[in-house]
């Protein structure tokens, strides 16, 4: 189940902090629970993906971006992914993750996230191919910035590995293979 009563708490605590730019980056603080847990007590896959949201929307709300989502009847969603596991998180752990945009093409915005352990180390990372969708499909990201009142008109140099996945993912074929 979504942890939706942890969101709730992290959106409240969000509402409080201060307005925060596209370039800066949230911080957010999480217990790995024992519901978060697989068989090998230690924080389940998709729930790090969850617990990675759980960094994003707060985010979003610090930006002011889910104001404009609520006013222009946009959605927000997740058009792609990759993902990096270096470190166990155990139950009970406490980690830190840290969200940001590192920048953005005509359809899409990307969002780098990464999961620290008390001890400094890197849990994992996430970088994400974020996509705002009306009822016609994908808002461009200048619509976006004009509805944000933001210039986004000069894309920052994305690094280059996160270049390098983007140009993995348009040759990756679509639709995969199926056995028949």
């Amino acid at each position: 189940m979504y942890p939706f009563f942890r969101l709730f708490k992290d959106m409240r605590a969000a509402r409080r902090m201060p307005r925060m730019g596209i370039f800066d980056t949230h911080v957010s603080h999480h217990r790995c629970m024992p519901w978060d847990l697989d068989m090998w007590n230690e924080l389940n896959n998709g729930r790090t993906l969850t617990l990675y949201d759980l960094g994003r929307i707060p985010m979003a709300e610090r930006m002011g971006l889910l104001d404009v989502l609520k006013r222009e009847k946009w959605g927000l969603t997740v058009a792609g992914s990759v993902v990096r596991y270096r470190r166990r998180v155990r139950g009970f752990d406490k980690v830190e993750v840290q969200t940001r945009a590192i920048g953005w093409d005509h359809r899409f915005t990307y969002i780098e996230q990464s999961m620290w352990k008390e001890d400094g180390e890197c849990s994992s990372q996430i970088v994400l191919r974020t996509a705002i969708t009306d009822r016609n499909g994908i808002v461009t990201t200048d619509r976006l910035a004009a509805a944000m009142g933001v210039d986004m008109t000069t894309a920052p140099t994305l690094p280059d590995w996160v270049t390098k996945w983007i140009e993995a993912e348009a040759a990756r074929p679509w639709p995969p293979h199926r056995e028949t």
